[in-house]
């Protein structure tokens, strides 16, 4: 069986850096102890406003990756605006993860209206792809919808997991852990590879673990929750446990 790779998406410690319009945390020291606890790849997610990820970041952390750790996957995740996408392409990460945004959102909380959306998607994926760029949607865990994905040209989707991590524990969380693994089944059936994010910390994982074809989870808000109380090298460890790595 496969195992899943662990994105660490940075964004909470740009935030934090921000809070103080300085340089601390450092964003590419904070990379450095993410990577060196394992982490086999990092996300960052600009949007418009610059709270947390700034435009600036992006390029900046693609070259260091480059230089220092060539064979990291670098993914960034942004709306499909003309300056975000500008900047995708500028910038050429390994993985583009397109992501809806809705005016006033604290988080990302829904994935892509498929068909509705596709028309405007495509054009968006086809330059992403030539440019030799991996594209990822994000996608509800709607598993009689997500063949659209494939048909707009997606390699992968990264499936919404909130609701099931807001289910673990509950008397939901059968029910939304077989809807995330039917999804699954249905994004395989496809030819849609698989990631997955959205408040994922070390205790839910166990309900992905195995899922069919999940080659990367990217984690950002419970890590960095995680690492105030035990420091990053420790939060990241117990992720990669969790995913059987250790």
């Amino acid at each position: 069986m496969h195992r899943t790779l662990l994105s660490i998406n940075v964004n909470k410690y740009a935030l934090l850096r921000n809070a103080r319009g300085h340089d601390a945390p450092n964003l590419l020291t904070s990379i450095d102890m993410c990577l060196a606890a394992g982490a086999h790849g990092i996300t960052v997610h600009p949007r418009m406003d610059q709270r947390h990820t700034r435009f600036d970041d992006v390029p900046l952390i693609a070259e260091y990756l480059g230089k220092n750790y060539p064979h990291i996957e670098f993914n960034v995740e942004c709306e499909d605006h003309p300056a975000l996408i500008d900047l995708v392409l500028q910038t050429k990460p390994h993985q583009c993860t397109l992501v809806p945004v809705t005016p006033g959102e604290v988080t990302s909380d829904h994935g892509f209206n498929l068909p509705q959306q596709s028309d405007s998607l495509h054009p968006t994926v086809k330059r992403l792809k030539n440019a030799g760029i991996r594209v990822s949607l994000f996608a509800d865990c709607e598993p009689e919808n997500i063949h659209l994905f494939a048909e707009v040209g997606a390699d992968r989707v990264e499936l919404y997991t909130g609701p099931y991590a807001w289910a673990w524990g509950t008397a939901n969380e059968t029910t939304e852990r077989d809807r995330l693994w039917r999804t699954a089944e249905a994004a395989a059936e496809a030819g849609l590879g698989l990631n997955a994010g959205h408040d994922l910390d070390r205790h839910n994982l166990s309900g992905v673990r195995g899922l069919t074809n999940l080659l990367e989870v990217s984690i950002g808000h419970a890590h960095v929750c995680r690492a105030l109380e035990v420091g990053t090298d420790q939060s990241v460890r117990e992720l990669l446990a969790a995913l059987g790595w250790q």
